[in-house]
C-alpha cells in the first residue's frame, strides 16, 4: 500500500491523465476506479476515487461562494499594447529604464 504522503502526491502528469481518464470512464462504467487508476498509473482505485471526491468537494466549494477569489494583480500594458500580467508598477516602471546590451 502506497504511504500517506504518496496517497497525496499527486504529479502534474498524474492530474493530467486523471483528467484524461475521467473524459474516457464515465460513471457508468465498470470498475471505473480500477480503470482510471490503471491509466493514471502509481495509484491505486482507491486513491482516484478519493482525489475525485476531494475534486468535487472544492468545486461545490467554489461554486456555492465559500471560496474567496484571489487578489489577483491587475495587468499592465507595455509601451505596444501587450499585457504584462503579474508586474507592479514598480516593476514595470523598473523594465522601462532596463537598457540590454548587445553582445
Amino acid at each position: 500500500m502506497a504511504s500517506r504522503s504518496a496517497a497525496f502526491s499527486w504529479t502534474p502528469k498524474q492530474n493530467k491523465s486523471f483528467e484524461r481518464a475521467l473524459a474516457v470512464y464515465d460513471k457508468e462504467t465498470p470498475d471505473r476506479w480500477k480503470n482510471v487508476a490503471a491509466m493514471v498509473g502509481g495509484k491505486t482505485a482507491e486513491e482516484v476515487k478519493r482525489h475525485y471526491e476531494l475534486l468535487m468537494e472544492d468545486l461545490r466549494s467554489i461554486e456555492s461562494g465559500h471560496v474567496p477569489f484571489p487578489n489577483y494583480r491587475s495587468s499592465i500594458k507595455d509601451t505596444r499594447g501587450r499585457a504584462t500580467v503579474g508586474l507592479t508598477d514598480e516593476d514595470y516602471r523598473l523594465l522601462m529604464h532596463l537598457k540590454l546590451q548587445r553582445q
